[in-house]
């Protein structure tokens, strides 16, 4: 293990400056002050005048900065969008805390939640029942793909944004019961639509199965999705009933709180 002193110094090497400037710079905008001029910001930062230039110069170009009519620099909407999309994700975490507590207590199998990314589903958290060992590939952390498991395809079915993006590109099969020709894969869709629930059977890990259910903010707008996965033999008869209703109830709670976050990034 390096020592602190070196690892200080790999940091060192690693940090590019003029990022860290500009990122200082960025820290001088709040509500209690959300404009400024260059000669305001100069001051304030105490940098050199043509680096600040420079560097505000460089945000705009990045669209994380606009001028006003008067020339001053205000913080743009990409800045907002990002930092909205943040605390949905850790509002929407801290909300389904107990949801996902009782589901995995409750049936012993692994409840996860899953925020949309455009390179598939995150698993952002996950609590493990009595016998999660046969769902141990998906962790924190974990993408998925949306055409295959319960909390991706819900996440599909109920988002206009993703579906445009994602059913334009091949679909591999992760095993013979993974959805990849579009038409079907469409009606699998609507039916997911109808029921307000995805189900999976073996179309990602053979012998897993699961239930899943989107979580929907404003204007319908898809947040996340909330499931349970485990063992393909338990997701039958009254067991799969009980684990659909309680899925369904878990991601109506959870749409209520969603509804007063911030949708992020317009996603419907």
């Amino acid at each position: 293990m390096a020592s602190p002193t070196e690892s200080d110094d790999h940091a060192g090497r690693d940090i590019v400056g003029a990022v860290v400037k500009a990122c200082t710079l960025l820290d001088h905008f709040d509500t209690t002050h959300p404009v400024w001029t260059l000669n305001e910001l100069t001051t304030a930062s105490r940098m050199n005048k043509t680096t600040v230039h420079r560097l505000m110069t460089t945000l705009i170009h990045a669209g994380w900065v606009d001028r006003t009519a008067e020339g001053s620099y205000r913080i743009g909407m990409p800045v907002f969008e990002i930092g909205s999309s943040a605390l949905t994700q850790l509002d929407i975490r801290g909300a389904a805390q107990p949801y996902l507590s009782e589901i995995a207590e409750k049936f012993g199998d692994t409840a996860y939640l899953m925020v949309p990314a455009d390179e598939g589903a995150v698993c952002i958290d996950r609590h493990e029942g009595s016998n999660p060992l046969v769902v141990a590939g998906i962790s924190i952390g974990s993408v998925l793909p949306y055409h295959a498991t319960a909390g991706p395809m819900a996440m599909l079915a109920f988002s206009a944004r993703i579906r445009d993006r994602w059913l334009t590109q091949d679909l591999p099969a992760f095993t013979d019961r993974t959805p990849t020709v579009p038409d079907e894969l469409l009606a699998r869709l609507e039916q997911i639509r109808s029921k307000g629930y995805a189900l999976s059977n073996s179309d990602y890990l053979t012998g897993v199965a699961a239930v899943g259910a989107p979580i929907l903010g404003r204007d319908a707008a898809v947040i996340a999705s909330i499931s349970v996965g485990g063992r393909a033999e338990t997701f039958e008869g009254d067991a799969l009933s009980a684990k659909v209703a309680t899925i369904l109830a878990a991601a109506k709670g959870l749409s209520r709180v969603a509804e007063a976050l911030p949708a992020p990034g317009g996603e419907h």
